[in-house]
């Protein structure tokens, strides 16, 4: 696929589309149930990356997006619901 043509598909990329290409880079497989090949699922996720950027999608809602968490030194245990605030005890003194 030469890149005028990658770079067209993805300004002509639908909303449906993105959608669709993302659900089979999740499932590794076309909604019809074929496998993607590697190739196909590196062409659909980087169809999907680059859909994501240009059409400014939050990040939060993007692909392979991890909230931010704090931990170690830095981490308060402010804002901890209480129910997991006793996963970090130690097990050991039970």
């Amino acid at each position: 696929m030469s890149d005028m043509t990658f770079e067209r598909m993805i300004r002509q990329m639908t909303p449906a589309i993105y959608e669709s290409l993302k659900q089979a880079v999740a499932l590794r497989k076309w909604p019809d149930g074929r496998m993607l090949t590697a190739e196909q699922t590196e062409l659909c996720l980087e169809a999907v990356i680059r859909y994501e950027h240009e059409n400014h999608v939050p990040e939060e809602l993007r692909v392979g997006y991890l909230q931010q968490r704090t931990c170690g030194s830095a981490s308060s245990g402010t804002n901890v619901p209480p129910e997991l605030a006793g996963l970090a005890r130690d097990a050991s003194r039970d």
